[in-house]
C-alpha cells in the first residue's frame, strides 16, 4: 500500500470514510436490534428515563419492571438516580435535553414545562432518539462496539444493489414476437445529437 504524507488529505478522507462506515453500521445495528432500548438502558441516564418513560408508566408497569430487575436492580437504579439528580444540580449541562433546578421543598424539578413530553409515545420517541444518538456516537460504555464496527454484515447492502445495476449492460428488445428480429431498427429520433 502506498504511503501518503499526512498533509495530502488522503489519510483524512480515509479516516472520515471509515467513521461514516462505523456510524452507518451502528445505525443498522439499532434498526435490526430494537431490544437495545430495553428497560436495562435506564441506567444510562436515570433522570432522562424518569422524564421520558417512567412518568407515563402505570403502577402495574412499574411493578413488572421492578420484578424483572430484582431487588438489587431496583436498589442500583435508585442509587444511580439519586446520584444523577445531585450531579445535575451541581453541574448543569447547557446542551442537555432537560435541565434541572431545586424546587421550594428541595425536590429536583425540570426548569421548563416544555421539557416534559405531552404523552407516552412522544416520550418513547425522544428516549429512543437520545439513546440512539449516544449509541451511534459511541457513548455506551457497557457495549462492545467492536462487534458492530468491525462487522461488515451491518453494511447497508443497497450500495451493492446499486453497483449491480450499474454494472448491468442494457438489452434492447425491438420485437415482441419470440424468435423475432432483435436487431435495432431505429427510426426517427435516436437520442444522438448531430449538430
Amino acid at each position: 500500500m502506498p504511503h501518503f504524507p499526512k498533509d495530502s488529505g488522503f489519510e483524512s478522507k480515509n479516516t472520515q470514510s471509515h467513521a461514516i462506515t462505523v456510524k452507518n453500521r451502528r445505525k443498522r445495528y439499532l434498526d435490526l436490534h430494537p431490544e437495545y432500548y430495553s428497560a436495562d438502558l435506564e441506567l444510562a441516564d436515570p433522570l432522562l428515563y424518569d422524564r421520558l418513560i417512567r412518568r407515563f408508566q402505570t403502577p402495574q408497569e412499574r411493578e413488572a419492571a421492578g420484578k424483572a430487575m430484582g431487588f438489587s436492580g431496583i436498589l442500583q437504579t435508585d442509587i444511580m438516580r439519586s446520584e444523577a439528580r445531585i450531579n445535575a444540580i451541581a453541574h448543569p449541562e447547557p446542551h442537555a435535553i432537560m435541565s434541572y433546578s431545586r424546587g421550594p421543598d428541595g425536590e429536583i424539578l425540570a426548569e421548563d414545562r416544555d421539557d416534559i413530553p405531552p404523552n407516552k409515545e412522544e416520550g418513547e420517541r425522544l428516549w429512543q432518539w437520545e439513546m440512539g444518538l449516544r449509541f451511534i456516537q459511541g457513548n455506551d460504555p457497557d457495549f462492545d462496539y467492536t462487534t458492530v464496527d468491525e462487522n461488515d454484515e451491518y453494511d447497508d447492502h443497497s450500495d451493492k444493489v446499486d453497483q449491480y445495476f450499474e454494472d448491468e449492460e442494457p438489452e434492447w428488445v425491438v420485437s415482441d414476437t419470440p424468435g423475432g428480429d432483435t436487431r435495432p431498427n431505429l427510426q426517427g429520433e435516436t437520442g444522438i445529437q448531430d449538430f
